[in-house]
């Protein structure tokens, strides 16, 4: 019964969906005592699909055999966490948290916004029913995640034993938060041109919830990349890989639209850009669901395998991206222009930062697409890497840099050169010093590892430069939260460029009792030993490193074989330290009684994820700050009312 509860609310929703779209367009056409039910219909939405979703994630810790997508995604054997999170590590289940979110974030807007005009809101949530109505058929009619099996086996299959990681639990739902958020940033956007209201007030209530989606999709990247690094094990961080592209496009579009939006919404620039960058963040997010469940990449990320599942994202994709686009051209026209400003100000630094975020954007798209459109054209299979995107885009996120040190320093409207370069004379030492200090002390690296560790130096001090000659204690919180995530992308700089260019790795066959050297470390390999778990049995190897006088460390890395998927894997085994990482990873043996060791020193590499979690910390206190100064303006309103 639980299974055909969940599909019970599912139909529902979907119902209140078509039923809220047809409410908020009759209520817009001039059926103005409609518009009251629009709300209420949001609200019940979000709880019916979320006692779908709840069904869902029972289904699966009950391992409810009878339900075939927990027969093909569950077993018995597997720890709870794993039977939990597994509920969203398939496509089905995965589909069914995304339209969960999302008509939880239309509930959320339904509740809380009280400052947008009245009509635009109507408007914005009818273009979330519209967005939910699509996905629903899609999760009704393509991917039902309730439908029985019989008679039903005695075991399920279990799931991808890659994704049988705590990282499960966070990174998929972070992205989707993401996702979704970006979704309601998008209805804002097509509510404000469908209601001639793009200004301040919606850019004020769109802010929020497009901070709040850069923040997840910051820390889904972040705990991707680092779950990918440290499950895989392979030693990189980062790859290129077409479905981590798909994460990486929205948020180079997130971050172009938070900049956007807050000129809009504190200066009353930039109106049309934000519009328009709501439409592409929204259809970066659109594009990355299409390029992971429509079937055409094989990735331990990408679940669908039937096209039929593609063509109907792709569908959507252009029927929601070509309505909008179509709208807002139509409607561009009645854009107002908004406040002026000269080229030397912080509104001009924020359109060329976005203008070099869109060229960042555009290589990425075009690096993920082309071979794909190329294998689908000629039948020829194309690989682009890191040489294309490195190479492209890495000149463009450096001179992205530079702007981004110098726009905090710049006042708003109109600025001059000359008071502009006194300002920069702090950063602009440090930059000068930390190369001097790579040219005396540092090995010969290449050019761009380089400039990352030159320029991260004066980004740093660039950060940390609007707290000067401020009163910390008064400083607003916002203003904090800037300074944190600009210093953030500084941190982060410096681990990519010292991990790029100062990595050690050693590839060896080992015997027990041999020791082997990488970097500062001398690893002994002792020996190995099976050993088992819940779901899979292992070849475990224990090794001791020394680094000069300090303790010995003992390090275990296993090949592991799950048998439900009967599935290999290597578990890396990694010991961090203040300066780096020591990363080892066991292979397989010969005949000859050696293992194969593949070692990895990399210094510095950890500064990588604690920059990430300085920039979503940073973006997290500016939410903080600019809504509890909302809510101040707001009570401040009331009580003089």
């Amino acid at each position: 019964m639980i299974a055909e509860a969940g599909l019970a609310a599912l139909w529902l929703a979907a119902a209140l969906a078509g039923l809220e779209l047809l409410l908020a367009v009759l209520g817009l056409r001039g059926r103005g005592e409609l518009m009251a039910s629009v709300r209420p219909i949001a609200v019940v939405q979000g709880i019916l699909v979320a006692i779908a979703f709840a069904c869902l994630i029972i289904l699966f810790v009950r391992v409810d055999l009878s339900v075939a997508l927990v027969v093909a995604n569950d077993h018995s054997a597997k720890p709870l966490l794993y039977r939990f999170a597994g509920a969203w590590g398939n496509h089905e289940g995965s589909m069914l948290m995304w339209v969960t979110i999302l008509a939880l974030a239309g509930g959320a807007v339904a509740l809380f916004e009280r400052n947008l005009n009245e009509r635009t809101l109507i408007a914005t949530l009818g273009a979330q029913a519209f967005i939910g109505l699509g996905f629903y058929a899609f999760l009704l009619f393509a991917s039902n995640p309730f439908e029985r099996v019989s008679p039903p086996p005695a075991e399920g299959n279990g799931l991808n034993p890659l994704l049988q990681d705590p990282g499960l639990a966070f990174h998929p739902p972070t992205l989707y938060l993401g996702y979704v958020g970006l979704s309601v940033a998008f209805s804002f956007a097509v509510g404000a041109l469908v209601t001639r209201d793009v200004g301040p007030a919606f850019a004020r209530a769109m802010r929020p919830w497009v901070l709040a989606a850069w923040i997840m999709l910051t820390l889904g990247i972040t705990a991707g990349s680092y779950w990918a690094y440290y499950e895989l094990g392979w030693g990189g961080w980062w790859f290129w890989d077409p479905v981590e592209n798909a994460s990486l496009m929205p948020w180079l579009a997130a971050t172009a639209l938070l900049h956007s939006v807050t000129v809009l919404a504190t200066r009353d620039g930039l109106r049309a850009w934000t519009v328009m960058l709501a439409v592409v963040a929204f259809s970066m997010s659109m594009v990355g669901t299409f390029l992971v469940r429509s079937g055409i990449l094989t990735s331990v990320h990408a679940f669908a395998v039937d096209p039929q599942r593609g063509a109907f994202i792709l569908g959507l994709l252009v029927i929601y991206i070509g309505g909008a686009l179509t709208l807002f051209g139509l409607r561009v026209g009645t854009v107002k222009e908004g406040s002026q400003f000269e080229a030397v100000s912080r509104e001009g630094a924020l359109v060329v930062n976005n203008l070099l975020l869109s060229a960042i954007l555009g290589i990425v798209l075009v690096g993920t697409l082309y071979p794909l459109m190329a294998e689908a054209m000629t039948g020829e299979k194309l690989s682009v890497g890191p040489p294309y995107f490195n190479s492209a885009a890495g000149p463009i996120a450096l001179l992205l840099m530079v702007v981004m040190a110098a726009g905090p320093l710049l006042k708003w409207r109109r600025d001059d050169w000359r008071p502009l370069v006194a300002r920069l004379a702090v950063p602009a030492l440090l930059t000068a010093l930390a190369l001097l200090a790579l040219a005396i002390w540092a090995p010969p690296i290449g050019i761009f590892p380089l400039l990352g560790l030159v320029l991260a130096a004066g980004v740093a001090a660039a950060s940390v430069a609007p707290l000067w000659k401020r009163k910390l204690r008064r400083t607003p919180l916002f203003i904090w939260g800037m300074v944190i995530a600009h210093l953030g992308v500084a941190v982060a700089l410096v681990g990519m460029a010292s991990e790029t260019a100062f990595t050690k790795e050693t590839l060896v066959a080992a015997r027990p009792g041999e020791t082997h050297r990488v970097g500062p470390w001398a690893v002994r390999f002792d020996g190995v030993e099976p050993v088992a778990g819940p779901n899979w049995t292992a070849v475990e190897a224990t090794l001791t490193a020394t680094r000069g006088t300090s303790p010995a460390r003992t390090l275990t890395t296993q090949s592991r074989m799950f048998y439900a998927p009967p599935t290999e894997t290597n578990e890396a085994s990694i010991t961090t330290v203040l300066d780096g990482q020591l990363y080892v990873v066991l292979g397989n043996s010969d005949d000859q009684g050696r293992w194969q060791l593949r070692l990895w020193w990399k210094p510095w590499v950890t500064l990588i994820w604690i920059g990430g979690g300085l920039i979503a910390l940073g973006g997290a206190l500016s939410l903080l700050g600019r809504v509890l100064r909302e809510r101040r303006s707001r009570l401040a309103q009331e009580a003089w009312a």
